[in-house]
């Protein structure tokens, strides 16, 4: 029988330097997997993180231009509807005029020239004031004759349709409409023909 000379000192067992190989292997490949990985990583990250800055520069570019179109509609407005008040007041006067026209007698062969002379004089003061309303924007909306429209007129009053009328035709119309760059500034106020579906909207 042959004996086995002992282990000399500091040297590992036989069996064991196979083991121990085998784990330095392994953390070798894991070192070479890391240093793989981690450049992924790295840029996977910053894609994501360009990612979200560009969703929010995109979101505030958004809410720039919803802030400046919202800052023009305003001024816009301010712009075109800053006479309101004033404009409904200069088409009260306007329409009292008309009245006052109206209230006249129609014109005739023979009549005093005083007559004349007035109704030409009140005639003449409707034009500049009509003139002055349209360079503002404001405009005169006849209705008499016209289907009712509940955005333009008001029925005051509604009456039975004459033979070839249609139902819901305006009839007469006390006062006309006037717009103010194309927004109602005053309904018109209008008798309606009665009956049929079209009169049943004004009610």
């Amino acid at each position: 029988m042959t004996s086995r000379a002992p282990d000399r000192p500091g040297e590992a067992p036989p069996g064991d330097a196979a083991p121990d190989g085998a784990r330095a292997t392994q953390e070798a490949d894991g070192a070479a997997a890391a240093e793989a990985a981690g450049p992924a990583d790295r840029i996977a990250a910053l894609e994501a993180e360009n990612a979200a800055l560009k969703d929010r520069w995109l979101r505030a570019e958004a809410e720039l231009q919803n802030l400046r179109a919202r800052m023009r509609r305003e001024i816009e407005d301010a712009r075109n509807y800053a006479i309101q008040k004033f404009a409904r007041d200069v088409v009260e006067a306007v329409e009292n005029l008309r009245r006052g026209l109206e209230a006249l007698p129609p014109p005739a062969e023979g009549e005093p020239e005083l007559l004349t002379k007035m109704r030409g004089g009140f005639e003449g003061v409707e034009r500049a004031f009509l003139s002055v309303l349209e360079r503002n924007g404001v405009v005169r909306v006849e209705a008499e004759g016209k289907p009712f429209d509940p955005e333009l007129h008001q029925a005051m009053a509604e009456e039975p349709a004459p033979p070839g009328v249609a139902p819901g035709t305006v009839l007469r119309a006390w006062t006309p409409a006037w717009m103010l760059n194309g927004r109602l500034l005053k309904p018109a106020m209008v008798v309606v023909a009665g009956g049929g579906e079209r009169a049943a909207e004004t009610r």
